[in-house]
């Protein structure tokens, strides 16, 4: 006989996302609020000075949605077929927070009905101030790499997450038992154009070509323009570079849509784009929230890169 959570993970798995797991809403272990708050105060975050910002929310969920008790965390895994020399993978698809979103308000509905009561629920996908990848990483989807992002031992680090808070208490699932996964593989710290990635362990998004070229709005510094090579709109090495990836499935459904004439897009095209181009080619994707004119800034430093 299955359980609630039971019903739930299956409910989430038929809602198109390849992982699921339960934790608690208790306060994220004090390491990683040390370890964030060091972060934040060598400058590591550069601009996005939004880091900063509800601290206290970040690594409590039981802030975000008053009497909480449980959250379930969620994953798709995008790697795709083909990858594209100058655009991220995940921006190859529909724009993955409506995506996401959509889906757990669906789960928030199923899980309603299922309770015959009136739960309340908080979604999370990127935007909110959530620690999420300690969140799943409490919830067993996977395990922090040396790349700082989540990576999960069958499906690698080609992770889109998302939370739906809860004020039901439900029986959680266990951590990965621990272990190195990582061991001695440098693969990607070697991969790190930029050196935004090292045996630090402390990530310099300063240095980061997805920061550069989708976050930072001013002028690059000549050294690291040169490191960007052909990224136009963020960068894959690290995550590519990682032997879990290279076993890792490519995803396989047809539900999140993906957008095959953006793996052959070229900085020459994107120069020629027109406002209305770029809002029609990408009115569902995460490259709109960057804007024409910081995409061509981009471009214009891969033609020069390859020159």
């Amino acid at each position: 006989m299955p359980t609630f959570e039971d019903k739930i993970k299956q409910k989430t798995k038929s809602l198109g996302f390849c992982l699921v797991g339960i934790t608690s809403a208790e306060p994220i272990d004090s390491v990683h609020i040390e370890h964030f708050k060091k972060w934040l105060a060598d400058g590591f975050h550069g601009k996005m000075a939004w880091l900063a910002k509800n601290i206290d929310k970040r690594f409590n969920p039981a802030l975000l949605l008053p009497d909480a008790k449980s959250v379930i965390c969620t994953a798709i895994n995008y790697k795709p077929f083909n990858q594209s020399k100058h655009i991220a993978s995940y921006a190859l698809y529909q724009d993955y927070h409506n995506f996401i979103k959509k889906r757990l308000f669906e789960l928030a509905e199923f899980i309603k009905s299922q309770t015959g009561k009136d739960p309340k629920f908080k979604i999370c996908v990127d935007s909110s101030p959530l620690a999420e990848r300690a969140i799943a990483e409490r919830a067993g989807l996977g395990f922090i790499g040396k790349n700082h992002l989540l990576a999960n031992p069958k499906l690698g680090s080609f992770l889109l997450l998302g939370e739906l808070i809860t004020n039901l208490p439900l029986k959680t699932d266990k951590p990965i038992p621990e272990k190195d996964f990582c061991k001695n593989c440098t693969s990607c710290i070697d991969a790190c154009p930029t050196g935004a990635i090292s045996k630090s362990p402390f990530f310099d998004a300063r240095k980061c070509i997805s920061y550069l070229t989708i976050e930072h709005k001013g002028k690059i510094s000549g050294e690291l323009k040169s490191k960007i090579d052909s990224c136009v709109f963020g960068c894959d090495k690290c995550i590519l570079a990682c032997p879990y990836n290279k076993k890792a499935p490519a995803y396989r459904s047809n539900d999140f849509k993906f957008f095959a004439e953006r793996l052959n897009l070229t900085p020459q095209q994107v120069l020629k784009f027109s406002q209305k181009d770029f809002d029609t080619l990408f009115a569902d994707s995460a490259i709109s929230r960057t804007g024409l004119r910081q995409l061509k800034r981009n471009a214009l430093i891969c033609i020069k890169n390859t020159v």
